[in-house]
């Protein structure tokens, strides 16, 4: 184990707060409701919020199997982004007839974040900073200028910094130049807002019961029953799916995702002399331009969080607590934060984590209906659905309610991607994807025959 880790807890640092709230009860008694939301995590809590918004005398009950936002959404870095399609170049790439209206609808999603937090006054430290993404290889650097430029051209507010204009703002010798977007990223406490998100949902009235699992889900001449582990029985009028990687209810759905564990540490408190040694005083969200790629960020005590890199699937799509540790990983991550800021050798570790997130052939959320149109759902988000998901509810209340939007007209609402093989061909080939991206970021981003093949498929596992 790396000296930095020896006292680390091995238990997610946002979820240890001590003002988390209690769980609430499970269902016990077989009820009905005009809308069953399944899942409590950002998917599910934006969508019932969004529900009672939109639909005030709608009856919406939201099922979660653990307590809302245990899993991805309150294990994740906090990077709320504007974009809606994982970054604009994956954006540009699938869709670029809609790229413009995509960027103007991500804009004001976050806006829309950024506006229900103040008015539900959800303490979860939002900061609109921005973002850096920093080349730390020289491949790198002529791939960040031609996004920038590209960027640019589509009226987005970013400039690539050189190094020492880089190193000014958060200040590490890996760093060679930047992308820095002033606006388009926000950070927030990524359980403290699922816990505010319930919170406002409660008060609007929405029935929430936790530690209750939906096991099953039949369509009926009224609706749709949903089954939980306990036999109870839930008669909706509509139901909406935000399960995240877990096993979707609908069997059409059991290929469309994978389960990818992603790693993550957390410091201890920066002294003063520290934070002087790196800067960081615009307190941005960080990432690396690599395929295999790190996230970082401040929290509100001046900790260091520490993610990413090396994403790991499991075989046959296993979900276990036992994967959300990962000695090799951890190890690998704690290396390589020192390479990055060498100034703070002698820091240690707290905390180390995992959280599995649900990644998709195109890298972005995908939607659906069921049951006539009667059940919805919004799956693949990729790790980057902290704010594509209150948009990804919008679009499944648009869709549970038939209505025409502009959300609905988009072909990347219309359109699904490719589905994973089964395994285990699906092992394979998402091993072999994520060692040929490990030899594209040592050898100048040179793409093997593998990954141009996925490219030109229009197909890929992101890290």
């Amino acid at each position: 184990m790396h000296r930095a880790l020896t006292s680390a807890d091995p238990r997610v640092l946002w979820l240890t707060d001590p003002d988390r709230p209690s769980a609430l009860p499970a269902l016990s008694a077989d009820t009905t409701a005009d809308l069953v939301v399944v899942g409590g995590g950002y998917t599910g809590l934006w969508t019932a919020l969004r529900a009672r918004e939109r639909y005030p005398d709608l009856d919406v009950l939201l099922l979660d199997g653990g307590t809302c936002g245990w899993q991805a959404s309150g294990r994740n870095g906090g990077f709320a982004d504007a974009s809606l399609t994982h970054g604009y170049g994956n954006g540009v790439a699938r869709w670029p007839d809609e790229i413009a209206e995509l960027d103007r609808l991500g804009e004001a999603n976050l806006d829309a974040i950024e506006e229900t937090i103040r008015r539900y006054d959800i303490d979860c430290r939002f900061e609109r900073n921005g973002g850096l993404d920093v080349a730390t290889e020289p491949h790198q650097v002529d791939e960040l200028r031609e996004l920038v430029e590209a960027r640019q051209a589509a009226g987005h507010d970013v400039r690539l910094l050189d190094a020492d204009a880089t190193r000014a703002l958060v200040n590490s010798p890996t760093y060679l130049a930047a992308q820095h977007d002033p606006h388009g990223t926000a950070l927030v406490e990524p359980a403290r807002l699922a816990w505010g998100l319930r919170a406002a949902c409660y008060d609007l009235g929405v029935r929430i019961h936790e530690h209750t699992r939906v096991t099953g889900l039949e369509a009926d001449a009224a609706g749709v029953v949903a089954t939980t582990d306990a036999g109870v029985q839930v008669r909706a009028g509509r139901v909406a799916l935000g399960t995240n990687a877990f096993t979707p209810l609908l069997r059409r759905l059991r290929l469309m995702t994978v389960p990818v564990y992603d790693y993550v540490l957390a410091t201890e408190p920066l002294s003063p002399a520290q934070r002087d040694a790196i800067g960081w005083a615009e307190r941005q969200g960080v990432g690396d331009a690599a395929n295999l790629f790190h996230y970082y960020r401040l929290t509100r005590d001046d900790r260091i969080l520490w993610g990413g890199y090396d994403a790991v699937y499991r075989y046959g799509s296993s979900i276990h607590p036992e994967h959300e540790q990962s000695g090799r990983t951890h190890d690998l991550l704690a290396e390589q934060f020192f390479q990055t800021f060498p100034q703070l050798e002698g820091l240690s570790f707290t905390h180390r984590w995992a959280g599995v997130i649900d990644t998709c052939t195109r890298f972005s959320a995908f939607f659906g209906t069921a049951h006539g149109g009667r059940t919805a759902y919004a799956l693949g988000y990729t790790g980057l659905g902290v704010a594509a998901t209150r948009f990804g509810a919008d679009v499944v209340l648009d869709l549970l309610h038939g209505e025409d939007t502009e959300r609905t007209r988009l072909a990347m609402v219309r359109e699904k991607p490719l589905p994973f093989p089964p395994e285990p061909f699906r092992s394979v080939g998402i091993n072999l994807t994520r060692w040929s991206l490990e030899r594209a970021d040592a050898q100048a981003g040179r793409r093997n025959l593998w990954l141009r093949a996925l490219d030109k498929a229009g197909l890929g596992f992101d890290s």
